[in-house]
């Protein structure tokens, strides 16, 4: 049976005393799309920072490739190949494009992250137009290019992603959609959290479905696109997902 890339164990994770994730235990195959869906509070984004080192957790493992990961710092996060790009927006506004780049790539030094940049560039033809403007003079749509871009700079083995679409419109949220897609088929595992459900998971290979930070439904991402009863109780309009 292959190893998968990401495996939570029995977590539980939260806030001080108050815990989000509870029991948490699934599993992400390399080089997939797996969307996390669920009620707001279910814990989705808390998966993300668990896994990135923001949370340790309370109880239960975390493992990378089969290796224990759990409490890990980000810096070593990174140097194993795990990005986070959060939701938002998180860029130094006042420095370029240039310079936003080149602080994304700290952790690899200067040399090769200058190397980088124009291979990363290639997917962002609008904002390789941009490289000399500010930051904050650019579009919602190209700015959120601009953070995917700096976490490529580091050629990540696993890509979290959370909340991608928010100000975009629906044409650039498909071009993002597409670049996960590309990155997926190039071998990058992506875990996302996204509140377009229907359009993410036409991406997606698979589903994971959490409330009260429980596992609820790990399905493959067609499965529940084509089943009326899933739609209703994860997709329709009573749920906000």
């Amino acid at each position: 049976m292959t190893t998968p890339c990401i495996e939570f164990k029995d977590v539980v994770a939260g806030y001080k005393d108050f815990m989000i994730l509870n029991d948490l235990s699934f599993s992400v195959p390399t080089g997939s799309i797996t969307l996390l869906i669920g009620p707001n509070g279910a814990g989705k984004s808390t998966v993300l920072k668990t896994l990135f080192g923001l949370l340790t957790p309370k109880q239960g493992h975390v493992y990378l490739n089969g290796e224990e990961i759990t409490g890990s710092s980000q810096k070593d996060l990174l140097a194993k190949g795990i990005a986070f790009v959060p939701q938002g927006r998180n860029l130094f506004g006042q420095l370029s494009v240039y310079e936003n780049l080149e602080l994304g790539g700290i952790t690899i030094g200067m040399k090769t992250t200058h190397e980088r940049i124009p291979e990363v560039l290639e997917f962002f033809p609008r904002v390789k137009e941009r490289m000399n403007s500010a930051a904050s003079s650019l579009s919602g749509g190209e700015q959120k290019q601009l953070e995917i871009g700096r976490a490529l700079l580091l050629r990540p083995k696993v890509l979290l992603i959370d909340e991608p679409s928010i100000g975009l419109s629906p044409i650039v949220v498909q071009d993002v959609f597409k670049l996960l897609r590309k990155l997926s088929d190039q071998g990058t595992t992506v875990l996302m959290v996204e509140q377009n459900v229907k359009s993410a998971l036409k991406y997606s290979d698979d589903a994971i479905a959490l409330e009260s930070g429980r596992l609820v439904l790990h399905q493959s991402a067609a499965e529940i696109l084509a089943d009326p009863e899933m739609d209703r109780l994860f997709l329709g309009a009573s749920v906000k997902v």
